[in-house]
């Protein structure tokens, strides 16, 4: 079993920043009013991350120009002739 922290009301006025990392760390944290127990301070629940999808550039590209294929000597001609302009 888990060890709960306990915090009063005053603590948690003067040194929230401390309850805060407690609570950051996964603990949970009891405030307590004259001894008893009034609140409880959880961690979120952490749930799945949702990735953002990812566009399909090759698929893109494959829609717009089909399956052209620059050959080397062809580039290495473009790139030559492009040199220094930029």
């Amino acid at each position: 079993m888990l060890h709960v922290k306990t915090a009063s009301i005053r603590e948690v006025r003067h040194d929230f920043g401390r309850l805060l990392e407690w609570v950051a760390n996964g603990e949970e944290v009891n405030i307590t009013r004259r001894r008893e127990t009034v609140a409880r301070l959880l961690p979120a629940k952490r749930g799945k991350s949702v990735r953002p999808k990812m566009p399909d550039v090759s698929a893109r590209l494959r829609r717009t120009f089909g399956r052209k294929v620059i050959s080397d000597q062809v580039m290495k001609k473009i790139l030559n002739e492009s040199r220094g302009n930029y």
